[in-house]
């Protein structure tokens, strides 16, 4: 066996499993999880019915490289979303379909970290955990950048020696933020960017929640955005990850999308070519007609909008809650351990929370998540309001608040 599968670290819902194990909650409540970032808003009919309507495409072996239509589809949405010129994109050498975000994120660092070279792969904490153990199976080190309310919860990159990032061969990088919904700005896009050039690495833009944010008229930034705007035209080390999980409440299609640097993407085709990970046909006319309607993206962000409203007035008397400017989740700072809190919290309510410690690492003496929980509100909102009335009142009961 690979011996650096013995380097994994559980995964947060295994150690969530095993905290929760053996408590009997109240049977006169209804379990509600707030746990895991899985959208439960309607998949949107015409996915569906785009998707059975290409069922006869099961015979064909699906390319690695996606139909010519999808990645001119994805490229055209690009475009629009990031506001880049039609000529930036080009669909044959800057896009490869991928099955999720997930997937891809643990694929990329198989292929583009190279062992032998005491190799870094820098990424927030707390984050997700693909991140990690892509690094740890690619034969590379995790460096972890602290993410703390001092920091903006954002990664402090001003203070990474430079004798770190002449180690690192590869940076993720997620905004929206998972578990804390902050932005990137553009201005930091374009720092890492001149870094990546001084120092020779690759950054990996995890952006599978840019199409859920606060503000409708300032939507995310993203990095090949910031790259073209700077000048740097051919995205060179810049590569991006996108999903229809989040956008399009369709976590079950597994369909997403890379792009970015065509040198790089040649070589992650290579890769993928023997990795075996191609979209069946009808799963990708699904996606095309997925990217193609922004309707059902907007009326997504206001469900999560009315969400957020809704659960913070609930919650704002007991925690201090903010309102992120993306993603779904919740990510308030509690009194107390957040793995007591939430194991009570589901023993006399049955509502599962995440603890934030089981999303981040100690690291220069500090775990930037414990005292944290995580709470996705991707239940329907009558389960989020009646959630967040069991919390406060489990709060009150029991002393947690801030």
């Amino acid at each position: 066996m690979n011996p650096l599968l013995d380097t994994l670290q559980p995964y947060p819902f295994e150690k969530l499993a095993r905290l929760k194990s053996g408590i009997h909650p109240p049977d006169d409540l209804k379990h509600i999880a707030l746990s895991i970032g899985e959208p439960k808003h309607p998949t949107p009919a015409f996915i569906g019915e785009t998707l059975t309507a290409h069922l006869g495409a099961l015979t064909q072996y699906p390319a690695s490289k996606g139909l010519p239509e999808l990645r001119q589809g994805i490229a055209k949405w690009l475009g629009r979303r990031f506001n880049l010129p039609s000529e930036a994109v080009d669909a044959e050498r800057h896009i490869l379909p991928c099955n999720g975000t997930r997937e891809a994120l643990f694929a990329f660092a198989q292929a583009v970290v190279d062992p032998g070279q005491r190799a870094l792969v820098l990424m927030p904490n707390p984050f997700y955990q693909i991140y990690e153990g892509a690094a740890l199976l690619a034969g590379s080190q995790p460096y972890f950048l602290n993410t703390t309310q001092q920091t903006g919860f954002l990664p402090d990159f001003d203070h990474v020696p430079d004798e770190i990032w002449a180690q690192c061969q590869l940076l993720y990088i997620c905004s929206p933020g998972n578990p804390t919904g902050t932005v990137m700005p553009a201005e930091t896009h374009r720092q890492l960017i001149e870094l990546a050039e001084r120092f020779d690495f690759i950054i990996a833009a995890d952006e599978c929640y840019s199409e859920l944010y606060n503000d409708e008229s300032s939507p995310p930034p993203g990095l090949l955005q910031s790259a073209w705007e700077m000048g740097n035209t051919d995205f060179r080390r810049c590569v991006v990850f996108h999903s229809l999980s989040k956008r399009s409440n369709a976590p079950g299609l597994r369909s997403g999308f890379v792009a970015g640097d065509a040198e790089i993407l040649s070589r992650f085709l290579l890769y993928r070519t023997y990795h075996g990970a191609a979209l069946s046909v009808p799963v990708q006319y699904a996606s095309l007609a997925a990217w193609q309607d922004e309707d059902h993206v907007v009326a997504n962000r206001a469900l999560y909008r009315q969400k957020f409203a809704a659960v913070s007035e609930i919650l704002g008397e007991v925690l201090p809650v903010t309102i992120p400017s993306g993603g779904f989740y919740l990510w308030p700072r509690i009194h107390g351990d957040d793995q007591e809190f939430a194991k009570a919290l589901y023993a006399d309510k049955n509502v599962t929370v995440l603890p934030g410690s089981y999303l981040s690492r100690d690291y220069f003496g500090v775990n930037p998540g414990r005292g944290y929980v995580r709470m996705a509100l991707v239940a329907p909102l009558d389960e989020c309001v009646d959630a967040a009335h069991r919390i406060r009142n489990f709060i009150q009961s029991h002393s947690h608040a801030s």
